[in-house]
């Protein structure tokens, strides 16, 4: 089972994920816009604080380590995003994603946030393979992708192509 710790950027701080955020985190995620491509629609306090309850909790499948961290500029003191990363321990592989609110968007935020996530799990977490899910329109998600040394793959899932990263 792998333990989120704080991750440290150049800009930014990933904290491990807590209850606690999930009031400031609804403002964040609150903007519909963000669900264009991921679906959905933006939570209520009480359903993101019952989303956070089961995350923080931990994967109830053995050998399965749920990671979530809010991003947090340290300029600003605000929190500004989510990473997270579901990682296999057996195959040593992690699947990732990440949003950053509207307001933040367009000022490498997730590029950055990303790139820590990254290189947190192919050092601290060992880590082999990183994986994302990207939906073919989503332009913005597939620059950070790219940014962060993942490549497209010619596996598709639920409309969304897979990128790939192995570590050297």
């Amino acid at each position: 089972m792998i333990r989120t710790e704080a991750i440290e950027t150049a800009r930014l701080t990933l904290h491990p994920l807590a209850v606690a955020h999930a009031e400031e985190m609804a403002g964040v995620l609150g903007d519909p816009d963000l669900y264009s491509f991921i679906g959905g629609e933006p939570p209520t306090l009480p359903a993101l604080r019952a989303r956070y309850e089961r995350q923080t909790a931990g994967s109830p499948e053995p050998g399965v380590s749920w990671c979530n961290w809010v991003v947090g500029e340290r300029a600003s003191g605000s929190l500004v995003g989510t990473v997270q990363a579901t990682v296999q321990d057996a195959e040593a592989a992690a699947e990732v994603a990440w949003v950053v609110g509207v307001p933040w968007q367009g000022r490498g935020i997730a590029r950055e946030a990303v790139r820590g996530l990254v290189e947190w799990l192919t050092g601290h977490a060992r880590v082999g393979t990183v994986l994302a899910h990207i939906h073919p329109d989503h332009t913005a998600s597939a620059a950070v992708a790219a940014a962060v040394g993942l490549a497209p793959t010619d596996v598709w899932l639920d409309g969304e192509v897979r990128w790939r990263l192995v570590p050297e």
